[in-house]
């Protein structure tokens, strides 16, 4: 009797949300923002430890992101320190 071959695994993809537009996908075409004691910073490595949300690149997202619903998911207040490095990351993106 021949031996049988294990199927193939499927790699798992993580996938997250958009905060702004509630679109699912893949969690590297996603920025992460992290909240920390000193801020609410983007973390383009996913690694920094801390409460994230996910944005999509696009400006409408993150605009709405910015207008309260970032500060919503991270349980937070965003500061005009805030503002302005989120703003500063994204017109480098």
């Amino acid at each position: 009797m021949a031996k049988q071959s294990a199927p193939r695994r499927v790699k798992h993809v993580p996938l997250r949300t958009c905060v702004a537009c509630r679109q699912v996908h893949a969690k590297g075409t996603l920025v992460r923002l992290v909240r920390t004691p000193q801020g609410v910073f983007p973390d383009p490595r996913g690694k920094r430890p801390g409460r994230g949300a996910y944005l999509h690149n696009q400006p409408e997202c993150w605009q709405a992101g910015l207008a309260g619903l970032l500060g919503s998911a991270l349980r937070t207040t965003l500061t005009e320190d805030d503002h302005k490095r989120l703003r500063e990351f994204l017109a480098l993106a």
